[in-house]
């Protein structure tokens, strides 16, 4: 389900994804029930039968005759890409791609890839997801811990993006830090927000040590978030050994922050109010500007630029 639409999901014969209007146009059988025979969707009910963009191919109970011309199913457009399914229900006055993945397929790179459904809405998932000062009390030990270390970071909105470039970062990287940045050096580190949904966090600790962090908010039912979460690494000789290692401990964290974030959403529910904010949550707000643009159907990448330096202490 996507914004309230059942989708039934197959590949035609040539491959390709459709997304299709999950009712059959027969007598509205349960098409996500069915199955795919040779690329075509076969309706359960009545096998009515549906190919590429979900045109009809077959209807059993007028046998060899052809079927009904011109008939297809209604839904949106849909687009394979890296390993993921995207749709559209609107094509806006510039097209518009999906975010590319970082190091996708890439020579020397390993990806681990994760899925979890997080009780909040998607602003609170994606500020979660690029915010520092929740780490050293949330996944305190595990990711950071509170050392009172000052950084400063350089923060700018531009075309639907924030980007948060820090400066100052070297060991508080909690028990890894051993593996992640054995020598101390400053850490080359830039979070970043896309619209609609995608974060991308990612570290440079020197040659063949680098971790990039992707996230996709996808709106699920009753104020959930389905989050689908990438991570690339790129550790030289140690590629091998590092799967396990961080599909475990990038778990680890998100269990953690599905918890805190369940947690806030029921305080919110309880007792509604406006946030108070701290300079490190410049951040915040200018995501909430391109998002709560997305939400009134404005193009968010119109806004004007912004740009701001801070400083706060982790």
């Amino acid at each position: 389900m996507v914004f309230g639409e059942h989708l039934a999901l197959y590949r035609g014969p040539d491959g390709a994804p459709v997304a299709a209007q999950d009712r059959c146009l027969h007598r509205a059988g349960m098409l996500s029930k069915g199955a795919v025979r040779d690329g075509c969707l076969e309706c359960p009910y009545h096998g009515w039968t549906y190919g590429s963009q979900g045109k009809l191919e077959r209807v059993p109970s007028m046998g060899d005759a052809s079927a009904p011309g011109g008939r297809r199913l209604p839904g949106p457009e849909a687009l394979e890409r890296d390993g993921y399914v995207y749709v559209r229900f609107e094509l806006g006055p510039e097209n518009f791609e999906p975010f590319r993945m970082p190091h996708w397929g890439e020579k020397g790179w390993g990806h681990v890839r994760l899925t979890n459904v997080f009780k909040n809405d998607v602003t609170n998932c994606v500020e979660n997801f690029v915010d520092i000062p929740h780490t050293s009390f949330v996944h305190r030990g595990l990711f950071r811990s509170p050392k009172r270390q000052k950084l400063t970071a350089s923060v700018e909105r531009a075309n639907g993006s924030v980007v948060t470039r820090y400066h100052g970062e070297t060991d508080n990287l909690g028990i890894y830090s051993w593996f992640l940045n054995p020598s101390g050096r400053e850490i080359s580190h830039v979070d970043s927000f896309h619209m609609p949904n995608v974060t991308c966090v990612e570290y440079e600790f020197g040659p063949r040590r680098r971790f990039v962090i992707t996230s996709q908010s996808v709106p699920a039912e009753g104020g959930k978030t389905t989050v689908h979460t990438d991570l690339a690494y790129d550790y030289g000789i140690w590629n091998w050994i590092a799967g396990p290692l961080v599909r475990r401990a990038g778990q680890a964290v998100i269990d953690q922050d599905l918890e805190i974030l369940a947690a806030q959403q029921e305080v919110m529910r309880r007792t509604p109010g406006e946030f108070s904010h701290s300079p490190a949550d410049v951040i915040h707000v200018m995501i909430e500007s391109v998002r709560r643009d997305l939400e009134a159907g404005r193009d968010p990448r119109r806004l004007p630029g912004m740009s701001q330096e801070i400083e706060f202490w982790v």
